[in-house]
């Protein structure tokens, strides 16, 4: 299964790109509201597969784009192998915005996972509004992400 369109623009528009200026030439890295090096549409990893630093080149919006796609190919990947049931494909692209922002490993130990792989859907969509901190604090753009996420799990 594929993340959809819908699920790709909620990447796009939380993520951004920078200062979302494709006028701009170069993307150069920057520390997210987690306070974790990224560059690009929230990417953490460059694309010889290291983790992006500081002292990192900018990059191109099309290189942007294709690390984007990268990393959503790596987030179908491991979601297809954390779910056990059957799910949309809204509710796969929803939560491929989910794991690309807090990532596989946090996603496979939540109550989330949990609940959808009981079959418990509802309870599961419950689950989005818990991860809403960065860095420790509640970041109003995380609260407004996950309602998104829920909307479209839910449709």
């Amino acid at each position: 299964m594929k993340v959809n369109s819908d699920g790709i623009e909620i990447i796009k528009k939380w993520e951004g790109c920078a200062d979302g200026d494709p006028s701009t030439p170069l993307l150069d890295p920057y520390i997210c509201p987690a306070g974790v090096p990224t560059i690009g549409y929230g990417s953490t990893w460059t694309s010889e597969g290291n983790r992006v630093s500081m002292s990192d080149e900018a990059i191109t919006h099309e290189m942007a784009s294709e690390l984007l796609a990268e990393e959503v190919e790596r987030v179908e990947q491991q979601l297809t192998r954390l779910i056990s049931v059957s799910v949309t494909e809204n509710q796969f692209s929803a939560l491929g915005s989910f794991v690309y922002n807090v990532g596989s490993g946090n996603f496979q130990s939540s109550t989330l996972r949990s609940r959808l792989n009981r079959g418990d859907y509802v309870g599961a969509s419950e689950e989005f509004w818990k991860w809403r901190r960065g860095g420790g604090v509640i970041l109003p753009g995380l609260v407004a992400r996950r309602a998104e996420e829920k909307e479209l799990f839910l449709r």
